[in-house]
């Protein structure tokens, strides 16, 4: 017997993705700027209201990139185990992104993922757009870390490093190093930042 909702639901995602694929393809290729939603829509063929259903900014049809890791490092201090210090945790997620070179670390020389990259960082809106994803993040990881300003600084504090690692690998790849030849490096640099947040 089929499932109608698990269908429907189905269907949904790949629309979405759908969507966002076209949005992303045409940004790369002509500028953020310079791709109207109307743009969009015809190259995914949909009405322009169907495609604010999915995604209510333009800015989101780059950064539902990220939405796989919103709230990430909340549920990596939810779900490590017992005698597990949080930072420790989270210092351990963090370099097995860097072994599986996850885009989200900074660490991904694949072309596709640069041109993403250099896009993001360097479209003012989309870079304040994903700053609020951070302190959405943010509040997340304060909430699992406790309560009190402690909490909301060691939050602070851990997703700062954080970024500044990511940024750091991509530039190292944006100024034409490989992936492979970086990932000591970037290892490095995360055990000393992890240490230090201890």
């Amino acid at each position: 017997m089929s499932d109608p909702t698990g269908l429907r639901a189905r269907k949904k995602a790949r629309t979405r993705d759908a969507i966002g694929d076209a949005a992303v393809s045409l940004f790369l290729e002509h500028g953020f700027d310079r791709v109207s939603v109307n743009d969009i829509a015809a190259a995914a063929e949909i009405s322009k209201p169907t495609l604010f259903r999915y995604f209510p900014t333009k800015e989101d049809l780059v950064l539902h990139r990220f939405a796989d890791h919103q709230g990430e490092a909340a549920r990596v201090v939810r779900d490590r185990r017992s005698g597990i210090k949080p930072v420790t945790a989270l210092h351990r997620h963090f370099r097995a992104g860097l072994d599986r070179y996850d885009p989200v670390t900074g660490l991904n020389d694949h072309p596709e993922v640069v041109a993403f990259h250099r896009l993001v960082f360097t479209t003012p809106s989309l870079a304040g757009r994903l700053t609020q994803y951070q302190l959405e993040d943010e509040e997340a990881l304060a909430d699992a870390l406790g309560e009190g300003i402690q909490a909301r600084l060691r939050a602070a504090q851990v997703l700062a490093v954080q970024r500044v690692l990511a940024r750091t690998n991509w530039q190292r790849i944006a100024d034409g190093r490989a992936a492979h030849d970086i990932h000591p490096e970037a290892v490095a640099d995360a055990d000393q930042a992890f240490s230090r947040l201890r």
